[in-house]
């Protein structure tokens, strides 16, 4: 992604390949500014090759020959005219995702920093296999940060195209920093479902912050990996037990709206009062105050809620 010519380094810069107003809930990100739209840009590339990606067509842009009809959507953009577009749109948040965004990070400082002055947050979509360094750059800018944890062994990992521990020093490095930080595994049947792996995944979450929320998603077949079902209901059910058991106050269950029973909604950990309601992308309540506490106990909900 990144080359020098004569001394001079150039990167990927001043372009989009897709552009999308979601809701923030579709990140994932559930505690931070819930029902508010985020507007998302996506470049292309990944330092990733997994075969189950879902997002393909972008991320494996110049690897695969079957993405390379990717370049098509490529759009020449300003970070002014982006920002402004998101103005007018309403969104309160800026989201890089769709493809990997660290390995774009200079673009998306760029775009961040115009975001700041006009009051939005910002928040990276990531596998995060990222550097100290990085992170550092991007700490200024970056409200929130959710991040991949894909499975809990390096062999694994590396024949993704990354490492573990690299992974798991970012998770760390981005609570550190004082980032919002959400983690999301991708639960695929064969690969990372056991409740050893499950169990190792939520401990080492929990050993950071017990107030970060996991995610556990259902998987479907595509791109490369067919081996898999579906990710059957009861399964993601069982992860997102193990996640509460080793004591994660947040966890939730996605891909499957509707069939999780309340493993979509936040309730207060101290009380169980439901919190905020959802279905899908959706938040149909929130009863949380506008200092993010709980109206029936007052105890304060982790999360970014203004």
């Amino acid at each position: 992604m990144r080359f020098n010519r004569d001394g001079e380094l150039f990167v990927p810069w001043g372009y989009v390949a897709a552009v999308n107003v979601d809701p923030i809930e579709k990140k994932p990100l559930m505690h931070f500014l819930p029902g508010q739209d985020a507007l998302t840009f996506g470049m292309l590339g990944c330092n990733f090759h997994c075969d189950f990606c879902q997002n393909w067509v972008s991320s494996q842009a110049l690897r695969d020959p079957a993405s390379d009809g990717a370049g098509r959507y490529i759009q020449d953009i300003s970070a002014q005219e982006f920002v402004r577009i998101g103005r007018r749109q309403g969104a309160k948040i800026i989201a890089s995702s769709y493809n990997e965004p660290l390995i774009t990070s200079e673009w998306a400082i760029e775009i961040f920093t115009e975001a700041k002055k006009h009051g939005l947050k910002c928040v990276f979509i990531s596998n995060g296999f990222a550097t100290p360094e990085v992170l550092d750059a991007l700490s200024p800018y970056l409200d929130g940060y959710k991040i991949d944890l894909k499975c809990m062994r390096d062999a694994d990992y590396r024949s993704l195209g990354g490492r573990l521990e690299a992974v798991q020093d970012t998770i760390h490095g981005a609570h550190k920093r004082g980032m919002w930080v959400e983690v999301v595994t991708l639960v695929i049947p064969d690969f990372n479902d056991s409740n050893e792996q499950l169990w190792e995944s939520a401990r080492f979450i929990a050993s950071i912050s017990i107030d970060i929320p996991w995610h556990v998603t259902s998987y479907y077949p595509t791109y490369k990996h067919h081996g898999s079902q579906r990710t059957p209901a009861d399964t993601i059910q069982r992860a997102a037990e193990i996640g509460q058991e080793a004591g994660l106050r947040y966890v939730y269950a996605g891909n499957l709206p509707g069939r999780v029973g309340s493993m979509e909604n936040t309730y207060c950990p101290a009380c169980q009062t439901l919190l905020i309601k959802r279905l899908g992308f959706s938040v149909t309540k929130n009863k949380l105050t506008t200092a993010g506490t709980c109206p029936h106990c007052g105890q304060k909900i982790a999360g970014v809620w203004q």
